[in-house]
């Protein structure tokens, strides 16, 4: 069990290196959307360029910021039974659920948007929009992203088969938000 909890525990640092790389991304598209509008009021001068890059920042922030959300037992979840549960319980219902859900859910979406950013890719797509950005490095985000859940899934069930098997003890405790 030492083994995969290790690999478990490389695949934490990962998104969690990648989650605080995201953090600074939401800081820096708040930047680029402010300094946009102000360049466009103040100078008349807009650029496409700059519009898309908030997009691309954002689609790397959802996309990178969901293993690195579900990494600290953050992500959503339908809480009608998991709350009933017992903590073993609760253990159970997350291994079950992403062993059969969360994993080949995400695997399949990283299979199916391959062929979207290898097309991209070939032809070096540009975007349409005048001073548009290049298009196959954002595209490649999707299937990336969905390998990195998918591969936080795995060290979640490591860590879940682990607890349960009394190796190690963790805080899978989820807290209803108070909004």
């Amino acid at each position: 069990m030492r083994p995969l909890l290790a690999i478990s525990s490389v695949i934490d640092l990962i998104n969690k290196k990648l989650g605080s790389v995201c953090n600074w991304l939401v800081l820096a598209a708040c930047v680029v959307s402010a300094a946009n509008a102000m360049i466009r009021y103040a100078f008349g001068y807009s650029s496409n360029s700059w519009l898309e890059l908030q997009w691309y920042m954002f689609a790397v922030f959802v996309m990178f910021g969901a293993s690195y959300t579900f990494e600290r037992n953050e992500h959503v979840r339908v809480e009608i039974l998991y709350l009933m549960l017992s903590e073993r319980g609760q253990l159970w219902l997350d291994l079950i659920g992403t062993l059969c859900f969360l994993i080949p859910s995400c695997l399949l979406l990283s299979y199916l948007s391959w062929p979207f950013f290898m097309q991209s890719y070939v032809v070096s797509e540009i975007s349409m929009n005048a001073g548009g950005l290049v298009r196959w490095p954002i595209k490649a985000v999707v299937p990336v992203g969905f390998v990195l859940l998918a591969l936080q899934g795995v060290s979640e069930v490591i860590k879940r088969i682990a607890a349960l098997k009394g190796y190690v003890v963790i805080d899978a405790k989820y807290e209803r938000p108070t909004q």
